[in-house]
């Protein structure tokens, strides 16, 4: 063991108070143990304390994207990577939300747009929540980058995909409805790639 080998032990071992924690997450996620180091030393370096508060994940989120208004984006997001809804994003979490975003099957990366896009966690996607998660993406990415759309661009955009979504008509969209739709349909499908760039 060299010092630093047991600093890092000890450092995973304040994660959750238990020294088999890389273990662990080794197990449940998509990375390896060298990976799970790399990806902890950076979120102590960005959160010492070992959990991030919506405030914190709102300021490092502002850096990726300086042209645009992240914010609203970034409260979304800290939702969906805030699995137990305790206020924080623990290295647990942070972890398991990332590696269904960059290792995980189209499925499992659908669940948890779904579960993104249900933001008071029902069960359902309605149309005013799909619109406004498209109003935070379109304000993140600032007027630079769509210098030319029109206000109503994020309601249009909506408009087209929850009818393509809502296959029974009910008005409200089931995680199956957005599975299949979205598995179906390549413009679907390219327009939450958008949202891959985006994490």
């Amino acid at each position: 063991y060299s010092a630093d080998t047991v600093e890092d032990e000890m450092e995973m071992a304040t994660v959750r108070h238990r020294p088999e924690a890389l273990e662990l997450l080794e197990a449940q996620s998509k990375f390896t143990k060298k990976e799970l180091q790399i990806l902890y030393r950076g979120f102590k370096n960005e959160c010492p304390s070992g959990v991030v508060n919506e405030e914190t994940f709102k300021e490092i989120y502002s850096q990726f994207f300086p042209q645009g208004d992240s914010t609203t984006y970034a409260h979304f997001l800290f939702n969906a990577f805030d699995t137990d809804h305790n206020g924080s994003v623990s290295f647990e979490d942070f972890v398991m939300g990332l590696s269904i975003l960059l290792r995980g099957t189209v499925q499992e990366k659908l669940n948890w747009a779904f579960n993104l896009y249900d933001i008071n966690k029902d069960g359902y996607i309605t149309k005013e929540e799909m619109l406004d998660i498209m109003k935070a993406i379109y304000d993140m990415m600032g007027k630079c980058t769509y210098p030319v759309l029109r206000e109503d661009a994020p309601r249009q955009h909506v408009e087209t995909f929850f009818q393509k979504m809502d296959k029974n008509k009910d008005g409200v969209v089931t995680i199956d409805e957005f599975i299949e739709s979205c598995q179906k349909d390549e413009n679907i499908m390219r327009s939450m790639q958008l949202f891959e760039n985006v994490i």
